[in-house]
Formats: structure tokens, C-alpha cells, sequence
């Protein structure tokens, strides 16, 4: 067989995607860094400014990963928003998991607002990512 068939006969696409995992997947890093950052620190006071820095940098991310799936075509969009949503409606169950927890453990004021905002870049990032790692292997 071919390096571009699998045991069962499928061809494998051959096509060449901009860097949206990748991209990702740095998102992913920013947002955890940010979040570790602040909630090793907590309950003392820390300086928000890395974290800040690391969820706009992520959030930026996003949007560029947003701006290159909109302009792929010829792209299995329906297998993407298939795993997308069911994607979305997980992580969005864990980023209010992770929101209840911050709230009851009295995280207040810029904090919270930080990491409710890593929380909805996270929520959002992850399901974009899975959803084309997954669509991207698949037939348009």
C-alpha cells in the first residue's frame, strides 16, 4: 500500500492547511500558563499583567484561527460542526465547573474577570481545535 492509504483502502487527504492545531494549541499553553500564574499566587495579591498579556495573546490567537477557517474551502464543515458542538457543550460544562469553583472559593474582582475570560478563550479554543483536527482528515 501507499504511504497515502490506510489498512482499509481510505485515502488519506493530501491537502495542506494553514497552522489552525498548531495555532491552538498555543492558545491552549497561553491560557494555562495565565491561569497557573495567577492561581499559584492566590489568595495574596499578584500582579495580573502576565496573565493579562497571556489571555489577549490567546485571545488574538483565536480570532487568527477563526480567520483561517473561514476562508478554507473545499472543507468537511459539517464533521467540523458536528464535533465542534458537542465539543462546546463539554468544555462549556467544565468552564462552569471551573467558574463555580473560583466563585466559591471567593475569588473576586480582577481576578475572577481574568480568569472568567481564560475560562471562555479555553471553552471556545477547544472545540475550534478538535473540530479541525478531526474535519480535516475527512472527505469535503
Amino acid at each position: 500500500m501507499s504511504a497515502n492509504t490506510h489498512e482499509h483502502g481510505h485515502h488519506a487527504p493530501t491537502r495542506k492547511f494553514p497552522p489552525i492545531a498548531e495555532t491552538s494549541v498555543a492558545v491552549l499553553a497561553l491560557v494555562i500558563i495565565g491561569g497557573i500564574y495567577v492561581a499559584s499566587h492566590l489568595p495574596n495579591p499578584v500582579s495580573l499583567t502576565p496573565a493579562v498579556i497571556s489571555t489577549l495573546l490567546a485571545t488574538i490567537l483565536v480570532l487568527v484561527n477563526v480567520a483561517l477557517l473561514s476562508h478554507l474551502e473545499d472543507f468537511a464543515w459539517k464533521v467540523f460542526f458536528q464535533v465542534a458542538k458537542w465539543s462546546l457543550i463539554a468544555y462549556g460544562i467544565i468552564a462552569g465547573m471551573l467558574e463555580y469553583i473560583f466563585i466559591f472559593d471567593n475569588v473576586r474582582g480582577s481576578a475572577l474577570l481574568l480568569f472568567s475570560s481564560i475560562l471562555l478563550v479555553f471553552a471556545i479554543n477547544i472545540p475550534i481545535h478538535f473540530g479541525f483536527s478531526v474535519a480535516r482528515h475527512q472527505e469535503p
